[in-house]
């Protein structure tokens, strides 16, 4: 990168920072800060979700198999359109129906304290540690951009390049900062802010990179054999099925995704935020996945980790590539921030004001979050630095498939069954993570399994081996949901928890409505009227560049023109 990308990347991330502190005087109650005060426009929420499952891993897992198989990353991509249009349609209007302000009160309610308890630990700190995992990602995408001078305090010397242990940590700490700050309604600003960036970024990406191999046609003459086939490899179309049902589980119950849709308004708005999430996914991999398949006929001999970065690096201009990278930061960021809130909330709600300090006042609860936001910033750190030696894309997919079948098919369940309760929850935890303990470390051939010598097994262990992908997923799925079904038909009475949520749901609908906020929309588009207001000057300083430049601070402009149009139309309808 050239030194005008640096100064866009530390301009943007001193603006996201600078945005953040925006919405800090609104952190008056603990509401606030965890669900935005049920403020958030729909929209927002929709955008916000979509990025929550989008990070820096997004462009090195889909885009290293876009890369290494083709098509079928797109394929995979879309299964999480798919789930999120099941969840619109399903599950997130019943979760704003209930009038909680989080899913472990829902759950509090619904099953008990104890589960609420090894959730909010076992969620918390295992999902914040995956979460350094994107980090990793991101940093690896940056360090290869940063060649460092042998000697250099920051350098990692066996590559050349700035330390990937040194930008992972220095990327948590500005996620801590902006959690710690600005609370939800900082998280919800920035991830529009980025989809934009990102999206604008990619879509002049795609152009280029097409006329660098010489024409769509080009590429599909020399395209490896089966590249344009939707399954490849152990991705089959059983794993993508598959893959789509996990992803239905994580998105509708999922805390950090339960949060989009009780921050809104109304049942309709938290439909609505859904909605805009599965539409995002069935149209964007498309998008999203051309640059690495195309960079494949290019240079097919990168660290496949790198190709998505690097095939951006080959089209795009100095200050656009600044600005690609400052944009898959804050995509990370984005991911980061918003599970670093939820669980703070979760801690400071669940452990510290129900059995710690239960007279704590409202400006207590926001100082407690604010800590424990630093606090939990610190297992993402861990993560980021520990993953790696798992492998970060088998460590994503395998806690995908395996655990949260288990931990989260109950929750849904209980957004509808009036039988089910506390044992069957833990039952179909416990029972489930054994399946998935015994499965991946017992049986499995490539880690000298535990049962892998037993004579009997043998077959079992072979056939296993060679169907690994569906076998996780199977576990993952399949075991906990017929354990609720046979709990569901054998168990006879309604459990008391059903009664309390239908009394929480009942105090909802007796409520006053609440209107969505402006303030995120505006500040977006303040954000991107600087942004094309720094490209337009970058496309005056590089000459060489001022087309593609110039376009974007055109579309940049344009972009924020409408939203703001749209933002004043539903000022002037609101009064």
């Amino acid at each position: 990168m050239q030194a005008v990308d640096y100064v866009v990347i530390v301009l943007y991330i001193f603006g996201i920072v600078g945005a953040g502190m925006v919405f800090a005087s609104r952190m008056k109650s603990s509401k606030e800060m965890f669900s935005a005060g049920g403020q958030s426009p729909w929209w927002v929420s929709g955008l916000s979700g979509f990025m929550t499952m989008f990070s820096a891993g997004t462009f090195v897992v889909w885009g290293g198999i876009a890369y290494k198989y083709g098509v079928v990353a797109i394929f995979i991509n879309l299964a999480y359109g798919v789930a999120a249009m099941l969840v619109g349609w399903f599950i997130a209007g019943q979760w704003r129906k209930l009038g909680v302000d989080s899913a472990s009160e829902f759950l509090r309610l619904r099953f008990g304290a104890s589960i609420v308890q090894f959730y909010t630990w076992f969620k918390g700190l295992v999902g914040l540690f995956t979460m350094g995992g994107a980090v990793y990602a991101l940093s690896k995408i940056v360090c290869a951009l940063i060649p460092l001078p042998a000697g250099h305090l920051l350098v990692d010397p066996a590559t050349g390049h700035l330390s990937v242990a040194f930008a992972s940590c220095a990327l948590c700490v500005i996620v801590i900062i902006i959690t710690f700050i600005g609370g939800l309604w900082a998280v919800l600003m920035t991830d529009v802010l980025q989809f934009v960036i990102l999206t604008v970024s990619v879509v002049f990406v795609v152009p280029l990179i097409i006329l660098k191999a010489g024409g769509f046609g080009s590429f599909l003459d020399k395209a490896p054999e089966g590249f344009l086939a939707p399954v490849a490899a152990d991705f089959s179309w059983w794993f993508i099925i598959g893959w789509m049902i996990v992803n239905f589980c994580v998105i509708g119950a999922e805390w950090t995704f339960v949060q989009r849709y009780l921050c809104v308004p109304t049942v309709k708005d938290a439909k609505k935020s859904a909605y805009l999430f599965g539409v995002m996914y069935l149209v964007s991999p498309i998008i999203w996945m051309i640059p690495p398949m195309i960079f494949r006929v290019l240079n097919p001999n990168v660290d496949t980790e790198q190709a998505y970065i690097l095939a951006c690096q080959l089209v795009l201009p100095a200050g656009m590539m600044g600005l690609m990278v400052a944009a898959m930061a804050s995509a990370t960021a984005s991911m980061a921030t918003t599970r670093l809130n939820v669980f703070a909330g979760a801690f400071t709600t669940e452990v510290y004001h129900r059995k710690i300090n239960q007279g704590a006042s409202e400006k207590q609860l926001v100082f407690i979050g604010r800590l424990v936001t630093v606090i939990l910033g610190c297992i993402v750190i861990s993560g980021a630095l520990l993953i790696p030696k798992y492998g970060y894309t088998s460590f994503i997919i395998d806690i995908n498939t395996l655990l949260y079948g288990p931990m989260l098919m109950p929750t849904i369940w209980g957004l509808f069954s009036r039988k089910i309760g506390l044992k069957a929850v833990w039952g179909t935890v416990l029972i489930g993570f054994v399946a998935a303990y015994v499965i991946k470390f017992g049986l499995s051939l490539s880690r000298d399994g535990f049962l892998t010598e037993t004579a009997m097994l043998r077959p079992l262990v072979e056939w296993i081996a060679a169907n690994s992908r569906i076998v996780d997923l199977t576990s993952g799925l399949v075991v906990p949901f017929f354990i609720l079904l046979f709990l569901e038909i054998f168990e006879k009475h309604e459990h008391p928890g059903w009664s309390r949520i239908m009394d929480t749901k009942k105090k909802f609908e007796e409520l006053p409505p609440v209107k969505s906020s402006a303030l995120p929309g505006k500040m977006v588009v303040i954000c991107l009227t600087m942004l094309a207001v720094v490209m337009g000057a970058l496309s005056i300083i590089n000459r060489e560049q001022f087309g593609v430049l110039i376009t974007l601070t055109i579309v940049l402009l344009a972009i924020a023109g409408t939203m703001y149009g749209f933002i004043r139309r539903a000022d002037r309808i609101a009064q």
